[in-house]
This record gives C-alpha cells, sequence and structure tokens, in this order.
C-alpha cells in the first residue's frame, strides 16, 4: 500500500527532480492508491507542493494548470488511506511551516501525540497521524536546526509502522526518510540519488541500490548518502545491484504479481493488526456508528460474502462462537436475500468484501439494512460503497491486490475477523482483557510464523511442478480446516483450471470416499494434536482411509507431530499455533500450491480466464 519516491539532484543530473519523481509515481501505480502528492525545494529556499485526491492524472493535470518552480529535491507520495478518506486534505504531503512529510504505514500513538500538539496550539489541517509527524518533526527542526536529527528524534517516539521523507526549504539539497517496519531503498545515481518504497520508483534512472536496515534514517544529498540508526549512531546498509527490467520491478522482483502477493502476506496480516488499541489496551474498531448497548445485545451474527471472503467468514464463525457464544452464520451475499432470511434488530451482519464493491454483498447489505439489523462490513478499499452505507467498517490493511485471485486479502480479512470477534468478546464481557491480549500478543507472532511458511515452500514448489498434468486434487479438513480445504480447492480451480473440491474430512465416508483411485492427490489439513485430540486422532484415520484405497496423501501439519509420518507421501510442516489461528499458515502452501502448478501449466496466474477482480454486478 502507498508508494513513495524521493529525489535529489546537482546541476549534472539527469532530470528535473518533478519529473523524476512523478515517473517515480507511475511506476508505483500498481500498487493502487486513492490519492497523489509532491512536494519540492530549490535554491530560493521555498516550499512548493500540489496534492489531488483521486488518480495520478489528477495531480498532473493540477501541475500542469499551476506549474511548481523549479526544484532540486522533491519527494511523491500515492496514498491507499488509513487514516482519514482520500480527499484533497488527506492527501500527501502534509506541511508543517518549511517543511513538507510524506508517510507509509500507521502510526499508534498518532492520537496521544496529537493531543499534545493542540494543547500547544498547533492547529491541523487533516484527519491524518502524518500530519501529527510533520508537526513533530517541524519543531524538532526548530529546536536542532538538524533535518536528520529532527527525523531520528521523532522516530524515537512513534509506535507503529513507518515509513517517513521530510523536506525542508532551509536544506534544498537534501532528502531524510526513516524506515521502522515498513520498506525504503536507496537508489545510487552520479550526481543524483533516490529513495523508493521500492526500486520501481528509481529502476529508470539506476539499478544500484541500498538496503536500509529496521529503525534506520537515510540522509541523501546529490553527492552522498549517510545512515545512521534512530540514536544517531553510523549504521550500515547493504548494496546491491537490481537485476530486474521495469516491469519486473514493479512485481517486486517476483515472476507474478499472485506470487508476490503470497509473499507480501506477513505484512498484510501485521498492518491489519496495526492501530487496534486505545491508550487503555482496549481493542477499538475503525469506525462504528453502532451504539455499545446494541452490540451487546446481538443474538446472532450473519456474515455475508461471496468466494474467498466466504471462506474466510467460514472460518470466523468458528473464532467468534468460541470467543463469543454467539450463533454465527455464514450465506453466501448473492442467496441471502432471496431466501427471505430470518433477521431483526438483534442481529449484526458482517459483510466481507475486498473491493467494497462486490454487487452481491452489496445488495445483501441494503437488504439485511431494510430488515432493521445492524451492519458491520469488513473491506479493504476506503470510500467503497459497501463500508459507506453500513453501520461500522472495519477495514484491512493488506494493501492493493492486483492478482484476480485472492491472497492476502483472504488472510487479512481473517485477522480482520479475529479482531472483530475479540472486540465483541471484550464488550459483552465474555473474555478478560488479559485473555484478549494473550491473544493479540498470538496473533501478533503469526506473521514471522507466515514468513517460516514462506521459507519453507520450496518442496511445495517442486511437488506441485511435478503435478502440472494432474487433472483432480481433492482437499480434506476439519474444524477451521474445512474451510481452509475449500480455499485451498477454490485457488486450484481459478489458476489451473482443474477438477478440485474441497470436502469436511468426516464427510469422507458419506460419500466422496468413492472418488478415490489409485494415485489421486489429496491434500489433507491436519488439526494440531495440542488440540482436541480426538480430532486429530480422526483425520489421521481419514489419511489412513483413502492411503488404503491409492491416494497420495498431501499433508499439512503442525511442527512436531509425527503421528502422520507413517501414513503421508509428503508433509508439508507449518509452525505451531492456536487451532483458530491454525488457517492464517495452513493455507498458505496450498496457495504456493496452486500458484506453481498454474505456472508450470503456462497459465496467466495474476489474470485467470473468465474471472474479474470486483464483481460489480449480480
Amino acid at each position: 500500500m502507498c508508494g513513495i519516491v524521493g529525489y535529489v539532484g546537482s546541476q549534472v543530473a539527469s532530470a528535473r527532480p518533478l519529473d523524476v519523481v512523478l515517473e517515480g509515481l507511475r511506476r508505483l501505480e500498481y500498487r493502487g492508491y486513492d490519492s497523489a502528492g509532491v512536494a519540492l525545494v530549490g535554491p530560493s529556499h521555498d516550499l512548493a507542493t500540489a496534492k489531488k485526491a483521486g488518480k495520478l492524472a489528477n495531480l498532473v493535470e493540477e501541475i500542469d494548470a499551476h506549474p511548481l518552480p523549479d526544484a532540486t529535491a522533491a519527494i511523491g507520495h500515492t496514498r491507499w488511506a488509513t487514516h482519514g478518506g482520500p480527499t484533497d486534505l488527506n492527501a500527501h504531503p502534509h506541511v508543517a511551516g518549511k517543511l513538507a512529510v510524506i508517510h507509509n504505514g500507521i502510526v499508534e500513538n498518532f492520537a496521544i501525540l496529537k493531543a499534545e500538539l493542540l494543547a500547544e496550539g498547533v492547529e491541523f489541517l487533516s484527519e491524518t497521524d502524518t500530519e501529527v509527524a510533520a508537526q513533530l518533526i517541524a519543531r524538532a527542526y526548530g529546536q536542532t536546526g538538524d533535518l536528520t536529527a529532527a527525523m531520528a528524534h521523532v522516530a524515537r517516539t512513534l509506535e507503529g509502522t513507518f515509513t517517513l521523507l521530510a523536506v525542508h526549504a532551509d536544506d534544498p539539497d537534501t532528502v531524510v526518510g526513516a524506515r521502522h517496519d515498513s520498506p525504503l531503498v536507496v537508489g545510487l545515481g552520479e550526481g543524483e540519488n533516490f529513495l523508493g518504497s521500492d526500486v520501481a520508483a528509481f529502476i529508470a534512472h539506476t539499478r544500484e541500490a541500498l538496503e536500509l536496515g529496521q529503525d534506520q534514517v537515510v540522509t541523501i544529498t546529490p553527492e552522498s548518502v549517510e545512515v545512521t540508526d534512530f540514536d544517531g549512531k553510523p549504521a550500515q546498509a547493504r548494496r546491491y545491484t537490481v537485476d530486474w527490467d521495469a516491469a519486473a520491478a514493479e512485481k517486486g522482483g517476483y515472476p507474478s504479481f499472485m506470487d508476490k502477493e503470497i509473499h507480501d502476506q506477513p505484512h498484510a496480516v501485521a498492518d491489519t493488526l496495526l492501530g487496534r488499541t486505545d491508550v487503555s489496551g482496549r481493542l477499538v474498531l475503525d469506525e462504528v456508528r453502532i451504539d455499545e448497548s446494541l452490540l451487546r445485545a446481538v443474538d446472532k451474527i450473519v456474515v455475508i460474502a461471496c468466494g474467498t471472503a466466504a471462506y474466510a467468514g467460514h472460518v470466523a464463525k468458528y473464532a467468534i462462537e468460541h470467543w463469543c457464544r454467539i450463533p454465527v452464520e455464514v450465506e453466501l451475499a448473492h442467496e441471502f436475500r432471496y431466501r427471505d432470511p430470518v433477521v431483526d434488530e438483534r442481529t449484526l451482519v458482517v459483510a466481507v468484501s475486498q473491493s467494497g464493491e462486490t454487487m452481491d454483498t452489496l445488495m445483501a447489505v441494503r437488504h439485511a439494512r431494510e430488515q432493521g439489523a445492524k451492519v458491520l462490513a469488513i473491506v479493504n478499499t476506503h470510500g467503497s460503497t459497501i463500508p459507506r452505507e453500513s453501520d461500522a467498517v472495519l477495514y484491512t490493511h493488506a494493501g492493493p491486490e492486483i492478482a484476480v485471485a485472492s491472497t492476502k486479502a483472504f488472510l487479512a480479512q481473517i485477522t480482520a475477523a479475529y479482531l472483530l470477534g475479540l472486540y465483541l468478546a471484550q464488550l459483552r464481557g465474555n473474555m478478560y482483557a488479559d485473555e484478549v491480549k494473550s491473544i493479540l500478543d498470538e496473533l501478533r507472532a503469526i506473521p514471522d510464523k507466515i514468513q517460516q511458511v514462506l521459507d519453507r515452500a520450496g518442496r511445495v514448489r517442486e511437488i506441485a511442478r511435478w503435478m502440472a498434468d494432474t487433472q483432480s486434487v481433492l482437499f480434506l479438513g476439519r474444524h477451521v480446516g474445512f474451510p481452509v480445504a475449500m480455499e485451498g480447492a477454490l485457488k486450484l480451480k481459478e489458476l489451473a483450471y482443474i477438477h478440485a473440491e474441497g470436502f469436511a474430512a468426516g464427510e469422507l465416508k458419506h460419500g466422496p470416499i468413492a472418488l478415490i483411485e489409485p494415485g489421486q492427490p489429496v491434500f489433507v489439513v491436519v488439526p494440531s494434536p495440542r488440540g482436541r485430540h480426538s480430532l486429530h486422532s480422526k483425520v489421521v484415520s481419514n489419511i489412513q482411509e483413502i492411503r488404503a484405497r491409492g491416494a497420495r496423501t498431501l499433508v499439512i501439519a503442525e511442527d512436531g507431530d509425527e503421528a502422520v509420518r507413517p501414513f503421508a507421501d509428503e508433509v508439508f510442516y507449518v509452525p505451531q499455533a492456536p487451532t483458530l489461528l491454525a488457517p492464517l499458515l495452513a493455507v498458505v502452501p496450498l496457495q504456493v500450491f496452486a500458484c506453481e502448478l498454474a505456472t508450470a501449466k503456462g497459465l496467466d496466474v495474476d489474470q485467470p480466464r473468465n474471472l474479474a477482480k470486483s464483481v460489480t454486478v449480480e
């Protein structure tokens, strides 16, 4: 999400700063955004800015109508809205005196910091957390007269995830950046240097780059690059040469957007968890227009969604019912309003949609509200229709998904649903504060575990390539593993165009076992033996049953589960996690498998045939 470009050049540099920044923003458009802006400083010691909601073309039109002065340094930004809607005022850069700042990420403690600044008489123009950072850096600069020192000082006070870039009119040959849990790379040139949220921002100008480490500040001038830690001590950055072309750079060096988005998932989950607690540590939602007394009185929850989002809803059902003791139904949105559903003012309808524009889900939202139900939306796109027509919204922060078949949005939707369940349990008194905190701590450990799954995925890819001619694959799971099995089958259908079905493992003897024949590949999602042991043993029995009939068993199990080994042709281990959180790990090998198998068949995994990213017709 969001794109960042920074540039500083001397008189012998290859291009004008404004041109470099606008070109960089164009190359970052694939990331998705809802507004764009630039800030320039030059020899006259003036600061000039331009920013517009909407596409980059709107910004270019604004600059053409009101040209900006010549400059020696510039920063540019494309914004994916988090704090405040996609408006001109909320667009970056944000200005404080002679300073301009752009920002990727979320500052979790911005409300506390903003309250302090308001008490000092500072006035704010936007709803963003970024303007708070701008005001803080401007104040620190006024005390130090050093932009690098000011940036480091403020970076030490911020909580959350951020990449910050700043320019100051009194330092027209300098751009300063800082990163914490958010990417920032340096492009090295002759008489010019660059900053970018990824190398696509400057790949047209240089392939020589520096990879910044965690919690580092970088200062670029036309002739120098200096890196320090947040305490101002000199630090090292790894130099490397980019060996991708411009098209590949937009995909982060991955062969497809699908592959890139699968690898984005640790960040998608981590970002969706950010900024979800208030100063007292209690969970909060993004925007709620539902009285807490009504939420306490809810006696039924209905999740409405389609496709992958519906499988996220099935995972949510297990978690919310367990934590909140409220019955949860999961409905396909396109069936919901045609069956005369039983909903009333004590029903909470949860609408799940990546785009926020899914027509089936939107029509179901409208029907639910007509029946008196309250609606909470879980969506990935600010300003979209479904959250606007809902009573509350919980935004996922997965960033844009370019590939049609969903991967990282699925994990972000499940994460958001967990947050909703914990929020309701907290509100209704079903769980103590320390219990909620314990689960949140487990959730915050999940991104690193997803990364471990990705790091181990070599064997999954190898098996997928070996199975490129397979005509049918079955998937089995129990409890939360059941929706994981259905999602694994859907990914294979979408990407590889082969027969794939997901079943509840307990249904095996009630019909699907008739499909088993020698050589039939079957993925089995095995629950943790640390959970309900009887459930684990029953699934192991299912593996034995299909293995005895000649199936090729491909087992997903948690680390340390040796009981599955005698009955599995292949075991793909994932790190241990609480049972209800396990889908965030177990589904990843299935995504990798589908992507790799389809790639081996020579298919376009980003744009599968007959499918559209956002289904805007019923």
